[in-house]
C-alpha cells in the first residue's frame, strides 16, 4: 500500500468535520484548557508564517486533549481595516466582498492543514452581531469615563487617509504602507489607557509564562519615570509652567527651557513681537515632521529663541525660553528644563546654540568628568556625584538631593514629587469606512449623545463614497449621517469616525467563550469559565500593540465586575519568523513558499513535521526544501512499519523481555515516551520531542525477527499516538488499519515507566595513568570490587599494565576505573 496525502487528508477531514471532532462542550468534569493563536486578517492567502503558528497552537490543542483535558481551540478574523477599503477602491467593489471570499478561501486552507478548531464558534469582527458589541464596549468604556473627545494634533497618514496611534507610526511612516506621518488637528475620541498606567505596569510581574523580552518592551512603552514636577514663573504673560524631570538634583544647573512648539503659551510669550512670525514658521515646519522622526536619536535637535524668559523657582534668575523640535506637547507637560551641564541632549543643543553650560554635580571621582584647559566640562557628566554651585544644597550626595530638592519645593509650592508616565491615551479615531462605526450622536439641543444599547448595532450603510478625500466616507452618506436624538428626538448628526480596529481585536478572546449570545458580549459565567487563556500563541510584533491593548480591556472589563481575572492570557509563546535564503519570506524577494504549494505536493503532515522539527518555536525557522523532503521520507517509513506489520494487531501476543533487543525496545518506547511528553507539553520544545520520535522509528526497523512480537507491537503503537499531534492525517489512518475503533486524537496519552528507563547494563571508560585505553560494559548494579576484577580481566588492560606496578585503581561506578601503575 503507497502512501497517499491527498487521498488520506481529504478522507479525515471529511470525516472530523462530518462528526463536529473539535466541537467544544462548556461544562464537562475535565479541566478545561483554552489554546488560543492570535486570529488572522483575511488578506487573501495564508502564508507560511501561518502555518508555522497555527501548526504550534494545534499541536498544543491535540496533545492536551490526549492528556485528559477539555479543549477550546477555537479561530476567527480580524476582518475590519484598511487594506479592504483600499482594494475596494482598486477593484470597485464592496470591502465586505472582498473581505468574505477572503475568508472563505483561507478557511478552506487552514481546513486542508488539519487544525482541530471548533468552527462553530467563529468570530468575524466585520459582521453586524460582531461589532454590536465593539460597539457595546465602546459605550461601556465611556459610561466609565473612559472614553472622551477631543481637539488634538495626531498622526495622519496622507496615503490611507486616517488618523493613526503612536503605536502604529513606525520609524516616522505609517505601520501599513510606509507612507511618512504628519501631523494634523483633529476632533478625535480616545480611551483613557494611561488610567490604568501603573496597574499594567506592575501586573506584568505576575505573568510568569510571558517572555521577558516581551515584558521589558511593555514596560518601556509605558515608561514609568520617578521625578518631580517644577513650576517656572513666566512674569510677560502672568502665568506659570511646569516642568517634569527626574533629576530635580539639577535645578540648580538649568541655563535655558525648551517648550514644545504644539504649546498653547508659545503663541502667548511671542504674540506682538518681533519673533511672533519667526516663531510662527518654525512651528509649523515642526508640525509637519512625525513624533518618531522628532524624537529620533540620530534626529537633529533645533530649536528658536522666543525672545522671552522663565524665572528659576529658587534663584530667581531669568531662564531663556527656547521652542525645539525635540520636545513633545504629549510627553510630560510639554515643557524640559535644560540642563546642558548634566544630560548629553541638552549639552549638544547648548553647544550648538551657545548656552551657558553650568556644573553642579562634582564626581567623587575629578577623573570621571572631561574638562578643557579652562576647567569647562567638555562633555556632560552623567554620573553620581557631590552638589557644587547649588546653594544650601552643596556638599549634598547627588542621589540625596534629589529627595531633599524635591521636599524643599513642595513645602515652598513651587514643585512636587510625581510619577510621569510615558504612555499616552489611546486614539481611537479612524476616518475610514471599513471600521466599527462609533455609536455616537450629536445633538445641538443634548451635545454628545451615546446611542442606546437597544439600538445597537449602528450599522455601515451601503451608499457612500469611499474615494472622498480627506473626510470619512461615512460623512457622505445622507442616510447616515442625518438621524435624531435618542434624548431629544430632535434632528442630530451622527459620528462619521469609525473604531481603531485593534479595539475589535482587544476582546475577541472573550467572544469565543459565548459566540452566539444576542444580549451580550459575552455572558460573565462563561469567559470566567474559560479564562484566563492558557496559552496564547502569536508574533512578537504585537508586543506593545495588541497585548497591551488586550490587557487594558480585560482590565477595565476587571473593574467593572464583568470577568473575574485581571490578565486575559497566563502563558504567551511568540514563534519565530519563517526565512529563505536568510531573509523573511516576501513577494519582493521571491523567496516565497506557500503553504498551498506544500500540501499539494507532500501533503498537510509532512509541511507541518518540517515546521515543528526544523526549530524550536520561538526561534526563526530557515526554510530548507531538503527538509521537506526528509520529512515526507520520515511519514513514509512510518506507513511502511505499519501497513507491513498491521496483522499482528489481529493477534495476541504475549509480552515478555527475556532477550536484549526486547529489553531495549521497551526501555526506547518508555523513554521517548518521556521525552515527547515533556518536551510536547512542558517545554513546547517540539523539534525535540520529533527527534526522539525518529529515533524510536529506528530502533524500531533494527528490531530483529526473533525479538519478542509483543514488544514490537507494543512500540508501533505507541510511535502512532505520539505521532498524532504532529502528523494528524496518516496517524488516524494507520489507527484505523491497526482496528482501532475510535480516534487516535481521543486516546488517552501513554504514560511510561521509571523502571523501564533503569539500565541493565552501562558502558564505561577504562583509564590507564589518566588515559582512556578501552570501554567496558557492566552491569548497572556492579559493586567498584566486581568492576575492578572486570577490568583486570580484560585481555587489553592486562596486555598495557603486564610488568608493571599498580600502585592505585579508581572507581567512579557508572563512568570510569582509572589504573595508576608505575
Amino acid at each position: 500500500m503507497q502512501y497517499n496525502p491527498a487521498e488520506v487528508e481529504t478522507k479525515w477531514q471529511k470525516q472530523w468535520e462530518d462528526k463536529d471532532m473539535f466541537k467544544t462542550e462548556d461544562i464537562t468534569d475535565k479541566p478545561n484548557f483554552y489554546c488560543l493563536e492570535q486570529f488572522p486578517y483575511p488578506s487573501g492567502k495564508l502564508h507560511m508564517g501561518h502555518m508555522r503558528v497555527y501548526s504550534i497552537g494545534d499541536v498544543i490543542a491535540r496533545f492536551k486533549r490526549m492528556k485528559g483535558y477539555n479543549v477550546l481551540h477555537p479561530m476567527g478574523w480580524d476582518a475590519f481595516g484598511m487594506p479592504a477599503e483600499n482594494a475596494a477602491i482598486k477593484n470597485n467593489l464592496h470591502p465586505a466582498k472582498w473581505t468574505f471570499d477572503n475568508i472563505d478561501y483561507m478557511r478552506s486552507q487552514q481546513k486542508k492543514l488539519g487544525v482541530s478548531y471548533d468552527w462553530s464558534r467563529e468570530v468575524t469582527t466585520c459582521a453586524p452581531d460582531y461589532y454590536k458589541f465593539t460597539q457595546w464596549l465602546f459605550l461601556h468604556f465611556y459610561d466609565q469615563g473612559l472614553a472622551y473627545r477631543k481637539k488634538a494634533a495626531v498622526n495622519w497618514c496622507p496615503d490611507c487617509v486616517t488618523v493613526l496611534a503612536n503605536e502604529q507610526v513606525e520609524n516616522g511612516g505609517c505601520w501599513r504602507c510606509g507612507t511618512e506621518v504628519v501631523k494634523k488637528e483633529l476632533e478625535q475620541w480616545f480611551f483613557k489607557i494611561t488610567d490604568y498606567a501603573e496597574k499594567l505596569l506592575q501586573d506584568l510581574d505576575t505573568l510568569d509564562g510571558w517572555p521577558e523580552k516581551v515584558k521589558t518592551m511593555q514596560r518601556n512603552w509605558i515608561g514609568k519615570s520617578e521625578g518631580a514636577e517644577i513650576v517656572f514663573g513666566l512674569p510677560t504673560i502672568n502665568e506659570q509652567v511646569s516642568v517634569f524631570t527626574t533629576r530635580p538634583d539639577t535645578l540648580f544647573g538649568v541655563t535655558y527651557m525648551v517648550l514644545a512648539p504644539e504649546h498653547p503659551y508659545v503663541q502667548q510669550l511671542v504674540a506682538g513681537t518681533d519673533k511672533e512670525q519667526e516663531i510662527f514658521e518654525f512651528v509649523e515646519s515642526i508640525r509637519k515632521k512625525s513624533e518618531i522622526e522628532r524624537t529620533s536619536v540620530d534626529s537633529e535637535k533645533i530649536g528658536i529663541f522666543t525672545g522671552q524668559y522663565a524665572v528659576h523657582p529658587i534663584t530667581k534668575e531669568q531662564v531663556p525660553i527656547w521652542v525645539a523640535n525635540y520636545v513633545l506637547m504629549e510627553y510630560g507637560t510639554g515643557a524640559v528644563m535644560g540642563v546642558p551641564g548634566h544630560d548629553e541632549r541638552d549639552f549638544l543643543f547648548a553647544k550648538k546654540y551657545n548656552l551657558p553650560i553650568v556644573q553642579v554635580i562634582a564626581p567623587y571621582n575629578p577623573e570621571e568628568a572631561n574638562y578643557d584647559e579652562q576647567q569647562q566640562l567638555v562633555d556632560a557628566y552623567v554620573g553620581e556625584g557631590t552638589l557644587i554651585n547649588s546653594g544650601d544644597f552643596n556638599g549634598q550626595k547627588n542621589t540625596q538631593a534629589i529627595r531633599e530638592i524635591a521636599s524643599y519645593l513642595e513645602k515652598q509650592n513651587l514643585g512636587k514629587a510625581t510619577i510621569s508616565y510615558r504612555l499616552r491615551d489611546w486614539l481611537v479615531s479612524r476616518q475610514r469606512y471599513w471600521g466599527a462605526p462609533i455609536p455616537i450622536v450629536y445633538c445641538d439641543e443634548c451635545g454628545i449623545v451615546p446611542v442606546p444599547n437597544e439600538k445597537l448595532p449602528v450599522l455601515l450603510p451601503d451608499d457612500v463614497n469611499l474615494s472622498q478625500g480627506s473626510k470619512s466616507p461615512l460623512a457622505t452618506s445622507d442616510s447616515y449621517l442625518n438621524t435624531t436624538c435618542p434624548t431629544c428626538g430632535k434632528a442630530a448628526k451622527r459620528e462619521t469616525d469609525t473604531m481603531d480596529t485593534f479595539i475589535c481585536s482587544s476582546w475577541y478572546y472573550l467572544r469565543y467563550t459565548d459566540p452566539k449570545n444576542k444580549e451580550l458580549p459575552f455572558a460573565s459565567d462563561k469567559a470566567n469559565n474559560w479564562l484566563p487563556v492558557n496559552e496564547y500563541i502569536g508574533g512578537i510584533e504585537h508586543a506593545v500593540l495588541h497585548l497591551l491593548y488586550s490587557r487594558f480591556f480585560t482590565k477595565v472589563l476587571y473593574d467593572s465586575g464583568l470577568v473575574n481575572f485581571k490578565e486575559p492570557f497566563n502563558s504567551l509563546l511568540t514563534q519565530g519568523m519563517v526565512i529563505k535564503e536568510g531573509a523573511k519570506m516576501s513577494k519582493s524577494k521571491g523567496n516565497v513558499v506557500s503553504p498551498d504549494e506544500i500540501i499539494s505536493k507532500y501533503g498537510a503532515d509532512t509541511g507541518r513535521l518540517f515546521i515543528l522539527f526544523a526549530a524550536p518555536p520561538d526561534r526563526d525557522l530557515d526554510w530548507n526544501d531538503q527538509g521537506v523532503e526528509g520529512c515526507h521520507r520520515f511519514l513514509n517509513r512510518v506507513w511502511r512499519i505499519v501497513t507491513e506489520n498491521k496483522e499482528l494487531f489481529n493477534e495476541d501476543l504475549e509480552y515478555n523481555l527475556d532477550c536484549k533487543d526486547s529489553k531495549e525496545l521497551h526501555r526506547t518506547i518508555h523513554a521517548t515516551i518521556k521525552k515527547v511528553t515533556e518536551d510536547t507539553g512542558v517545554r513546547y520544545n517540539f523539534n525535540t520531542a520529533i527527534s526522539s520520535i525518529m529515533e524510536l522509528v529506528n530502533k524500531i526497523n533494527q528490531y530483529p525477527e526473533s525479538a519478542n512480537k509483543a514488544v514490537f507491537k507494543e512500540a508501533i503503537r505507541n510511535l502512532v499516538v505520539m505521532l498524532a499531534p504532529f502528523a494528524p492525517h496518516i496517524t488516524e489512518e494507520l489507527w484505523e488499519m491497526i482496528g482501532q475503533k475510535e480516534s487516535v486524537h481521543l486516546v488517552v496519552w501513554p504514560e511510561y515507566d521509571e523502571t523501564a528507563l533503569v539500565l541493565d547494563e552501562v558502558e564505561i571508560v577504562a583509564q590507564i595513568n589518566g588515559k582512556v585505553k578501552t570501554k567496558l560494559v557492566v552491569a548497572t548494579s556492579s559493586t567498584k570490587e566486581e568492576i575492578e576484577q572486570l577490568a583486570f580481566a580484560d585481555e587489553k588492560i592486562k596486555e598495557l599494565i603486564e610488568g608493571k606496578q599498580v600502585r592505585k585503581v579508581i572507581v567512579v561506578p557508572g563512568k570510569l576505573i582509572n589504573i595508576v601503575v608505575s
